[in-house]
């Protein structure tokens, strides 16, 4: 059972995450119509009375992007100061996720994005590590990334994850701990939830957007640590022969942060990983607000107000 924070946003205002509930009408439910967001958060290690969030403007960017393809308008600072006061209500004490979420809310049927309300809504849990430290084995899916040209992949839609789910499913039951699916051109996509980077002769190599990715704000990062540290790091289609004889294979990702393949099918790649480990302890230095070069990407939050009662803590929101 994951571990809640205690207070959600939901229906513009705060209240008891127990108390956040949606109809089993709710349009969204039936025909995955929804956004969604997810950005980490941790207790400053310096200050115990912060919370520093990892690249909170881009993450707040990209879900009012996002939410535009439900003909929804949010716009990204509103995100932003809800998610803000979201952190200061629960005053978390560990590592944490924050997913926020815009969905159609209307009650009903028919699929549309017509003549149908939307709805805004956050909540967190604390999380450690999502997959291994020590790495994973990944299989090749049998399942296929969608298309751009059917579903708008440049957006984190909802009922896209199915595809996710399905290729995260597989592999587990088959013996494995990740997927890595394919795109209809036969390309290296990405894994089920996050990008994904091949080492080859000191140079990195990651799939473009043109082949059906998320435009991952980890990846992002991934690629300009990388880039300054020195690292060529080139953006293209990916064979999955290259997959097969890499130096080291990683993946990136929010909750994943960077995870090291171990084994791709029946393939074990190198235990020396100088590339994925000199990324990594980069992005933990940035994340901790260790790194003056990247202070841009962190976002601080001191922690005031502790008595406060959340019931009095309403911001109105017009999403339609």
């Amino acid at each position: 059972m994951d571990s809640f924070l205690p207070i959600a946003y939901f229906q513009n205002q705060f209240l008891p995450f127990t108390d956040a509930k949606i109809s089993i009408a709710t349009h969204a439910l039936h025909y995955g119509t929804g956004v969604l967001g997810g950005l980490r958060g941790i207790p400053d290690p310096e200050n115990g009375d912060r919370i520093l969030l990892f690249r909170l403007d881009r993450h707040c960017q990209r879900l009012s992007q996002s939410a535009s393809f439900l003909h929804c308008d949010i716009p990204a600072d509103k995100i932003q100061q809800i998610i803000i006061d979201f952190v200061k209500k629960n005053q978390p004490q560990k590592s944490f996720y924050i997913r926020p979420f815009i969905y159609t809310s209307s009650l009903g049927i028919a699929p549309r994005l017509h003549n149908v309300e939307t709805d805004f809504f956050v909540y967190g849990l604390e999380l450690s590590d999502y997959l291994p430290k020590e790495g994973v084995n990944c299989r090749i899916s049998s399942w296929y990334r969608q298309e751009d040209r059917s579903l708008p992949l440049r957006g984190k839609i909802s009922g896209a994850y199915i595809t996710s789910a399905l290729a995260k499913t597989e592999a587990v039951e088959s013996g494995f701990d990740e997927a890595i699916m394919m795109n209809s051109q036969g390309k290296v996509s990405e894994a089920s939830g996050m990008n994904i980077f091949v080492a080859r002769n000191g140079k990195l190599v990651t799939p473009g957007f043109e082949q059906d990715i998320l435009e991952g704000i980890t990846r992002d990062s991934a690629i300009t640590i990388a880039r300054d540290l020195g690292i060529e790091v080139t953006e293209r289609p990916v064979d999955k022969s290259e997959l097969l004889i890499a130096d080291e294979i990683f993946l990136c990702g929010t909750a994943a942060k960077i995870t090291p393949v171990n084994r791709v099918e029946n393939y074990q790649l190198p235990k020396n990983r100088p590339i994925t480990e000199k990324i990594l302890d980069k992005l933990t230095g940035i994340i901790e607000n260790r790194d003056s070069k990247y202070k841009e990407w962190v976002f601080p939050i001191n922690l005031e107000n502790r008595d406060s009662k959340y019931k009095e803590w309403v911001f109105p929101i017009n999403l339609n």
